[in-house]
């Protein structure tokens, strides 16, 4: 099972990723969620379904720019996202709690409280935004000077250095530092094996019908603007943890003025809610959809879940562009990286560490308002603490789980059952 979900990557990735989910029993949990998915299938849940992200570990939390250029701070990974219990998500992130708090050298005292408030925080916040109207649960947000607030004074510094960086980080920078001038005077973006390469089995043609194919995916305002652009040049990129060994593509298009946006097409295949997990395909909010696409799916997950959505997330039904045999699959497009961030856990004490378990548990309970099943969960969890105190000792036994199989992994690398390639 542990090996299983690196037969459908790119094989030629897969020491890379292997070799990132090396550096921590953390950076071997967010590398797990079809793991977690098929732990949690057998186990009892109270059949309340939600729209699910189906990965909320507390590094799926982060900046972002808002449509009005606002850096918000959500939800911000939907790869996994579909309809599932909603006991899965909250374990998913509780258990998150506790494996990166002791990563970071919390005392087993500490992990356990960090837990407790994180799944407390989950209980109180859908409380409260079930007491709001549906509209107003929709529009609710947080913004920069809320995380800063909620992590205290000292946390405060921590949160403008992570705002400050999530800001530079834009299509100017990705221009400057991963593409070059051609000879022809075009701008072309520079291979860096294996974290970025050129792929031969598509034309930038072929690439210009797929743009064209997402753009009648988007809001009409988007997709008129984005007419206006043209693809000059597209490349295979890794990404994440998580993500390594899935197609990625930074695809560059270029304005009528010059200026360039580039934007990233993701594989998108099938959720580890319905793989591992066994839940239904679904596109979350188009119970009807006929022709159904995964890209879609991420999308709908991500439009529902967060409170402020990127306008460019968009879908196609393509092929991949790494292979001669050009096989089916799916991706969803975004922007890339605009003003993107997170907050690295490592810096981070004690305090500030629980303030931000909580603070991701109380959006992971605003997502999980939108769904119609939030006031029965709400009447389920009651207002004692018997729900936080039983999903910090449920953290506490799965993160002894997910540290012996991080030893599994090592193991299996030492031995060469399975490849790793440092550095990258």
């Amino acid at each position: 099972m542990r090996e299983k979900p690196y037969a459908s990557r790119l094989q030629d990735l897969v020491p890379v990723r292997v070799s990132r989910m090396l550096q921590s029993p953390f950076a071997f949990y967010r590398g797990t969620a079809a793991v977690m998915a098929a732990d949690l299938r057998g186990a009892p849940t109270t059949d309340l379904e939600v729209v699910s992200c189906g990965d909320a570990h507390i590094s799926n939390f982060g900046f972002f720019a808002s449509p009005e250029r606002a850096l918000v701070f959500d939800l911000n990974d939907f790869d996994e996202g579909g309809v599932a219990p909603w006991e899965w998500d909250v374990r998913r992130l509780t258990a998150s709690v506790y494996v990166s708090g002791r990563d970071i050298g919390m005392s087993e005292d500490a992990c356990r409280d960090a837990a407790f408030a994180a799944a407390e925080a989950y209980r109180e916040m859908l409380r409260s935004y079930c007491r709001l109207s549906t509209r107003e649960r929709y529009y609710a947000r947080v913004d920069t000077s809320s995380v800063a607030r909620h992590l205290g004074e000292k946390g405060e510094r921590t949160v403008r250095k992570a705002a400050k960086k999530a800001r530079g980080r834009t299509s100017e920078q990705v221009l400057q530092r991963l593409t070059t001038i051609a000879v022809d005077g075009g701008i072309r973006i520079v291979d860096q094996p294996p974290v970025l390469r050129h792929v031969d089995h598509a034309t930038l043609g072929e690439v210009t019908d797929l743009f064209a194919q997402y753009r009648a995916t988007l809001r009409e305002d988007i997709a008129f603007l984005l007419e206006q652009y043209r693809v000059v040049d597209f490349a295979l990129r890794v990404v994440g943890v998580g993500s390594v060994g899935t197609r990625c593509y930074l695809i560059a298009v270029e304005g009528p003025t010059g200026d360039m946006l580039f934007l990233q097409a993701k594989e998108a295949p099938p959720s580890v809610l319905t793989t591992y997990g066994g839940r239904r395909s679904a596109v979350p909010g188009r119970p009807g959809v006929t022709d159904f696409i995964e890209g879609h799916r991420v999308v709908a997950a991500q439009r529902i879940l967060q409170a402020n959505s990127d306008l460019f997330v968009g879908w196609i039904r393509g092929w991949a562009g790494d292979s001669a045999d050009r096989y089916r699959v799916d991706y969803y497009w975004r922007q890339f990286r605009d003003m993107k961030g997170s907050i690295d856990p490592d810096t981070l004490d004690t305090d500030q560490f629980r303030s931000y378990g909580a603070l991701c548990a109380a959006l992971l309970a605003r997502a999980h308002g939108q769904s119609p099943a939030s006031a029965a969960i709400v009447s389920y969890l009651g207002r004692s603490e018997e729900f936080a105190e039983a999903a910090a000792k449920w953290s506490a036994a799965y993160a002894d789980v997910a540290e012996a199989d991080f030893e599994l992994l090592r193991r299996a690398v030492g031995s060469g059952r399975l490849p790793a390639e440092t550095g990258v």
